[in-house]
């Protein structure tokens, strides 16, 4: 590959690790083109699934911080460059990886920050937000411990809700309020302030080779 064609790809490596929410390496070793479409097409609108060139991700990861990576660029890879949801993302690798086994995850980086195989289905297992209200909610109203039980789940989970909490804010100052109700008078001159205080297989394999 000529000089100023490795440069570009680089370019557009580097661009996709800095602005995307999360990238997955995986081996695709034995897959399908049709397969390999098919997860693609599964990750949804902005995210992307492509064979890379472990020489050069390995040049475009170093460049923005992403060293660690660099013993997980060998063999046949082809990055998941997710936009969106991070959680989300994960599911649909796992539940790929359960039906097409020969999809193996390495690692990747999410929110800016490497993390290995176990880490990213750790993510794909994460609550989905309801359900996560639903938890603090209960244990807001139930004792301390359980609210402090809570508190204590991975940061991911937690990140996630806080999350949530911050979409659901603003619906609810948008609610109108109940108009308050007056209190009895206590007596002829008083009254009761009511104021109220988110390839074939070969050919794939020849164009991830170094």
């Amino acid at each position: 590959m000529p000089t100023q064609a490795k440069a570009a790809v680089i370019d557009e490596i580097t661009d996709r690790f800095q602005n995307s929410s999360a990238a997955v390496l995986t081996e695709y070793r034995g897959l399908t083109v049709a397969q390999l479409t098919q997860l693609r097409r599964s990750l949804g609108a902005g995210s992307s699934y492509a064979v890379v060139k472990n020489t050069l991700t390995k040049r475009a990861a170093d460049s923005v911080g992403f060293s660690d990576l660099g013993p997980l660029l060998n063999g046949p890879t082809a990055i998941a460059f997710i936009e969106g949801d991070p959680v989300e993302a994960a599911k649909v690798i796992r539940d790929f990886a359960r039906a097409n086994p020969m999809l193996v995850v390495k690692g990747g980086v999410v929110d800016g920050r490497t993390v290995d195989a176990s880490e990213v289905t750790r993510l794909a297992d994460v609550e989905p937000r309801e359900v996560l209200l639903a938890k603090l909610a209960g244990a807001m109203k139930g004792n301390l411990t359980k609210a402090a039980g809570l508190f204590q789940a991975p940061l991911s989970q937690m990140a996630r809700l806080a999350e949530a909490l911050k979409e659901k804010k603003p619906a609810e100052a948008a609610a109108p309020e109940a108009p308050a109700a007056e209190a009895p008078a206590a007596d002829d001159s008083a009254a009761a302030d009511t104021t109220t205080p988110e390839t074939d297989t070969a050919a794939a394999d020849a164009a991830s080779d170094d």
